[in-house]
């Protein structure tokens, strides 16, 4: 069983690494040393980004959940919010 990589060239991976790096937050983009070691350290920042907003994302979920437990909503308050949920 063969299989066949399509190669990758440097420019298209240096595309790749700037339309990543246009991604992130300006606080978390940093440039330093080599092409290669950029391209690890943004890999990473990139990851760990991801990982925080992961987190926001429970965090949020969390608080809206408490929110949503302490109201009074009657069917057609509770229809809306569904409606905005599930979209």
């Amino acid at each position: 069983m063969s299989s066949r990589r399509s190669r990758i060239s440097e420019e298209d991976i240096n595309e790749l690494i700037s339309k990543l790096q246009s991604l992130l937050p300006d606080n978390r983009r940093r440039c330093r040393g080599s092409i290669r070691a950029s391209a690890a350290s943004l890999l990473l920042e990139t990851c760990n980004y991801i990982k925080s907003l992961h987190q926001e994302v429970d965090d949020l979920s969390n608080q809206l959940s408490a929110l949503v437990e302490t109201m009074d909503f009657n069917s057609a308050q509770v229809e809306l919010l569904q409606s905005l949920f599930l979209s």
